[in-house]
Formats: C-alpha cells, sequence, structure tokens
C-alpha cells in the first residue's frame, strides 16, 4: 500500500491554459509528488495542460469560486500539510515551495503567507500594503477543515484565512518569495476585461471583510 503524501500542493485554476504550463514546469522536479490542479469550472484548456505536466486533475463542472476550488482540493488529497498556489505565478521556484511548507512540516508554524519581493513593482506593492491577500499558503489541513462554509468565500478566501488565523493565534510566518510574482488580470484578459474581473475579485474581497 502507497504512504500516505505528508504533503500536497493545491492550485486552484480558472481558465488558465496560457500560464499554468509555467508553474507546473517549475514544479516538475519537486520533491512533492502530489500537485493536484482543481480546473474551476474552466471553459479553456486548463485541464489538459494540467495532465500534460503530470498533475493530477479535478474538474469541476461550474465555478465554485477559489474558496471553493481550495476546499476541493483539501478533499482530493489525504495529505497532512497543504500547500496553495496561485495558477498565474511567474518565476515560483522549488525553493520557494520549500520554503513555505518547512516552517509548518517543522512545527514552526500554524501557517505561512507568501510576500512577492523583487518581482514586479506593481505586485510587490500590493502584497506589501496587504500581505493577507496573498494566495500562496501552507497550512496544517485541520486549519483548513475547521473554517465554515469555505466553499463560499470565492475571492475572499485569503481574507478568511488570515482572520480565522488572527481570531484564533495560530502562528503565521511571512516567507519573502524572492523575484516571484504573478501576472495581472489585465494581461491576461485584454484592458477592460481583466479590469472587470479585478472590480468583481475586490468586491468578493469587500464583502468577506463585512
Amino acid at each position: 500500500m502507497d504512504e500516505k503524501p505528508r504533503a500536497a500542493i493545491i492550485i486552484p485554476a480558472y481558465n488558465e491554459e496560457n500560464t499554468l504550463g509555467n508553474v507546473l514546469r517549475a514544479l516538475a522536479g519537486s520533491q512533492w509528488k502530489e500537485i493536484i490542479v482543481v480546473s474551476d469550472g474552466s471553459t479553456d484548456r486548463t485541464a489538459r495542460v494540467a495532465r500534460q505536466h503530470g498533475a493530477q486533475v479535478v474538474e469541476l463542472p461550474i465555478n465554485l469560486g477559489k474558496g471553493g476550488a481550495m476546499k476541493i482540493g483539501s478533499l482530493s488529497t489525504a495529505a497532512e500539510y497543504l500547500l496553495f498556489l496561485d495558477a498565474d505565478l511567474v518565476g515560483i521556484t522549488e525553493e520557494h515551495v520549500a520554503s513555505l511548507l518547512n516552517p509548518v512540516l517543522q512545527g514552526e508554524a500554524d501557517m505561512t503567507v507568501g510576500i512577492f519581493d523583487e518581482g514586479r513593482l506593481s505586485t510587490d506593492l500590493a502584497q506589501r500594503i496587504a500581505p493577507f491577500l496573498s494566495g500562496q499558503r501552507a497550512m496544517h489541513r485541520r486549519v483548513l477543515e475547521q473554517i465554515p462554509d469555505l466553499e463560499k468565500t470565492r475571492y475572499g478566501v485569503e481574507v478568511v484565512l488570515s482572520r480565522f488565523a488572527e481570531a484564533n493565534g495560530l502562528r503565521v510566518k511571512a516567507v519573502i518569495l524572492k523575484d516571484c510574482s504573478h501576472v495581472m488580470k489585465e494581461e491576461k484578459q485584454g484592458l477592460w476585461k481583466g479590469f472587470a474581473s479585478r472590480v468583481k475579485m475586490y468586491w468578493e474581497i469587500i464583502k468577506s471583510l463585512a
């Protein structure tokens, strides 16, 4: 019988066929053998790209939002520790993965939060101002399991995670991800469509703050 994996990397992805491959290539040599891509109602080739790069794939028939995709991803593995990564990262490395996972694996932190540094000015600044919005996080799976209605949080999931950690006195460690950033929505979808997606994202975040 195969030994239960100690840690799994979960990547929620919605129509990320153009960016997901780069992330998975960066993780190809990783010691973390369980990499799960949750295609969140994608209508493009996201799931196919994930399979081409050897990832396990969970395809959702409808878009549940980021919180829902993360919840489904966590239910798709028996791993004790979970690392969540965005599907549009630029410059992610195996060293970044280790720096996010090791503090929780070694019992030094209950959760880690990745902060971009020296990647791109716009993303660096955004995370310096609001680090609680970072999507790069590692934690013990019991942290996720204690949060009610996670599947309803959509883009507000990072705020919910940060608030839960603060309210419950969890040890949260910020991890600097040097030379790492992500592709902006306006670059992926075009100026106006990307802007509309950003407004929707911020609205979901504001609702979670309320």
